[in-house]
């Protein structure tokens, strides 16, 4: 007899049906399971779990000839979540259960030896496959059940073992399905550890942290070891906004196909921080496999990538960063296929002005030589400096400063001066696919950015003295808007262009 079952796999960031139909002859003097369908090995090795499954929980096991195949059969199939499907097609092969039940749920899960179930990555985006097409029930691991329960519409039904999904579908077990109230997940979700009140001094530089969350512009941080470069960036989530919905769901959707979901909660509604280390691979960055996974810039995507040390990564890997950070996603081309993953992230990178970390201080002497302070500047590329909107010089903290009390703005003070301005850029680009300042396209700088006569002036000699690309004097027009919107003003005046040609002074004067 022939029965199907219906799941699901992951390619990218959405998922596809997967079709299991189960051909199972009787008659045979043993059991033997074909698996046809481009199954990896993690799929072929469901038939012993499988089997150790069905006979823990003391259900039948075809005996003689029995043949699986996972449609379409020219995508190659990967991981265990076809376990439990595999399972409850092979008795509905043999009349256990009953075949119609089967077509109207979507069926994912990894079984163990006795039946229990393990939980599985990807279940938001297979939740909303479910529910795109048209299935009444998803039937999961209870361990996903809370985050697939977050797609409306769909009843999700979270089992422990096969018994409960085998009892659900005979109707034998009555299962309460799944809910979620998404608004607890935005109550209280801003980390109060981080805040930047807890900052001594360093006043300029938290000026330049609320111009880059108020407009989503990149920042590079050029100062000495012991600065506070880092624990500044870690505190640029705390100032930015909560993601709306379908922000969250964009970003919880890549952490779940990427297993990070773990303990965090099944809807990630503070924008990521991702922080690689510096000898991050290209594939760690961008993403890879032979069916590509996501790397870190596609997990910090609605968030903050954070690279520390930018000279001491490998000059490939911060190259192949020019295209995220210029369109949004990244497009990895594989044997498997082209696969394209979110990745529009916020930039904040940090560096010393010299190996030594000394170069300039009026603290400390500098040890390296021009030549080694100049190889070691030589790692960031014009192109990729262009990229980044905002050049912030670190300096380290006074006497005074150190052993002052933090007396700086809370964390909570300066978001709402951020979500004011981001409501102006909303507004002014509701009838464009613009999110922020920093993604202006031309023509929105032409329309939006036009600066007052004494700004124009500034602006003209501030390119013809610093020798500026022209995506510079975009990148400048870009962040006097924001300085406009933070006041808020519409026109663009002279003291916006000042500040905002004092932003991109160091890329100029260090390198």
């Amino acid at each position: 007899m022939i029965a199907k079952a219906y799941s699901a796999s992951i390619l990218g960031v959405d998922a596809f049906t997967v079709e299991i139909e189960v051909n199972a002859a009787t008659g045979g003097e043993h059991p033997v399971v074909a698996m046809v369908g481009l199954p990896d090995a993690a799929v072929r090795e469901s038939r012993e779990r499988v089997k150790s499954a069905l006979s823990s929980c003391s259900y039948g096991y075809p005996w003689g000839y029995t043949t699986i195949n996972l449609a379409p059969a020219d995508v190659k199939k990967e991981g265990a979540a076809f376990d439990l499907p595999i399972a409850l097609g092979m008795m509905a092969a043999i009349s256990e259960l009953d075949t119609a039940l089967l077509a109207e749920s979507m069926i994912v899960g990894e079984l163990a030896l006795d039946g229990s179930i393990r939980p599985i990555q990807g279940a938001l985006p297979i939740a909303l496959h479910a529910r795109c097409e048209g299935k009444k029930s998803l039937i999961l691991p209870r361990a996903n059940a809370c985050e697939a329960a977050i797609v409306e519409n769909l009843t999700v039904i979270g089992v422990n073992n096969l018994a409960e999904a085998v009892g659900f579908l005979r109707r034998e077990l009555s299962i309460e399905a799944e809910t979620v109230e998404i608004e607890d997940y935005y109550r209280g979700n801003c980390d109060p550890t981080l805040d930047l009140a807890e900052i001594k001094g360093q006043e300029m530089v938290k000026r330049t942290m609320e111009v880059a969350a108020a407009g989503g512009h990149n920042v590079l941080l050029i100062g000495p070891p012991g600065s506070g470069k880092t624990i500044i960036a870690q505190r640029l989530p705390s100032i930015l906004p909560l993601m709306e919905l379908d922000e969250a769901l964009e970003t919880t959707k890549i952490h779940s196909i990427a297993g990070k979901l773990n303990g965090s909660g099944p809807l990630v509604v503070q924008r990521p921080f991702r922080s690689p280390h510096h000898t991050i691979s290209d594939a760690g960055l961008l993403g890879g496999h032979t069916i590509p996974k996501p790397g870190e810039v596609s997990l910090a995507h609605n968030g903050v990538l954070f690279l520390d040390e930018l000279p001491e990564f490998k000059r490939s890997v911060l190259e192949v960063l020019r295209q995220p950070l210029e369109s949004g996603d990244v497009t990895i081309a594989r044997a498997a296929g082209s696969f394209t993953f979110p990745a529009n992230v916020q930039l904040v990178a940090a560096m010393n002005p010299c190996p030594c970390g000394h170069y300039g201080s009026t603290q400390r002497q500098c040890r390296c030589s021009p030549t080694i302070v100049q190889r070691y500047r030589s790692r960031i590329s014009g192109p990729l400096l262009d990229r980044i909107d905002i050049h912030a010089e670190v300096a380290p903290l006074s006497d005074d400063d150190l052993m002052a009390k933090p007396r700086g703005e809370s964390s909570a003070v300066i978001r709402e001066r951020v979500l004011a301005a981001r409501r102006i850029q909303k507004g002014r680009f509701a009838a464009s696919g613009t999110r922020w300042n920093a993604n202006m396209q031309p023509r929105e700088i032409q329309e939006f950015c036009e600066p007052d006569d004494a700004g124009g002036q500034i602006l003209k000699a501030a390119i013809s003295d610093l020798n500026l690309s022209a995506r510079a004097y975009d990148r400048i027009l870009r962040v006097a808007r924001t300085l406009a919107d933070l006041e808020p003003v519409e026109q663009i005046a002279s003291h916006h262009i000042s500040e905002a040609v004092q932003y991109r002074a160091l890329d100029r004067q260090l390198w």
